[in-house]
């Protein structure tokens, strides 16, 4: 994958940059990622045609950097700094929720890149990077968990976040993506089920 140009410092370079970017993704959520086109997400953007590659060296790099954007949006880190929460039953429920509704939001951007990372494979490489981040989190709330004698010690935590996090993910493209029918609520309230069935939580009295 190219290595994206340095991110401009003027205001104006900024403000163009971030136009760019949100044009692109109306342009390859309107015309997916094969057929659209450079000249078209400059013409979203109200930016000459050509000024759009002083900031992306071209269409690769310039999705990229949309679902970088998102990525931030959907991760939610650091949920127990942010919300004071402790239970883990609780902290579960409030990240599946998180990731649900982001998902949900990004439905049609992640289905894009679903189908991209099957056919390019930078954008494989870009799909299991931004999924490296969820399994590293959860990997280590797995592991403070088992240190403090609340899941199950014998389950490999790496292994583990990556099952629970692949379910959450995959759950969330039959729902959103492929708009399957899954109430929301339903939905959340099961795969929180499914983790702490998984973690064998001690109760929520207990924790």
């Amino acid at each position: 994958m190219p290595v994206e140009r340095t991110i401009p410092r003027s205001a104006r370079g900024i403000r163009t940059r971030a136009a760019l970017i949100t044009a692109a993704r109306e342009v390859f959520e309107r015309d997916g990622y094969l057929d659209a086109r450079m000249s078209d997400i400059s013409l979203a953007a109200g930016v000459a045609a050509g000024s759009v590659y002083t900031y992306f060296d071209g269409k690769e790099e310039i999705f990229a950097a949309v679902v970088d954007q998102v990525q931030e949006e959907m991760l939610h880190p650091r949920l127990r700094e942010r919300t004071g929460i402790t239970d883990p039953r609780r902290l579960i429920d409030l990240a599946n929720r998180e990731y649900l509704r982001s998902y949900k939001k990004n439905a049609r951007l992640m289905a894009l890149l679903e189908q991209v990372a099957q056919v390019d494979e930078n954008f494989r490489a870009l799909r299991l990077q931004r999924s490296a981040a969820f399994i590293t989190r959860n990997a280590r709330m797995i592991r403070g968990l088992q240190e403090a004698g609340l899941a199950d010690s014998s389950l490999d935590p790496e292994l583990t976040a990556h099952a629970l996090s692949a379910m959450v993910s995959r759950m969330a493209y039959l729902a959103f993506a492929l708009e399957q029918p899954m109430p929301f609520e339903r939905l959340a309230t099961t795969l929180n089920q499914l983790w702490a069935n998984a973690l064998q939580l001690a109760p929520a009295a207990a924790s």
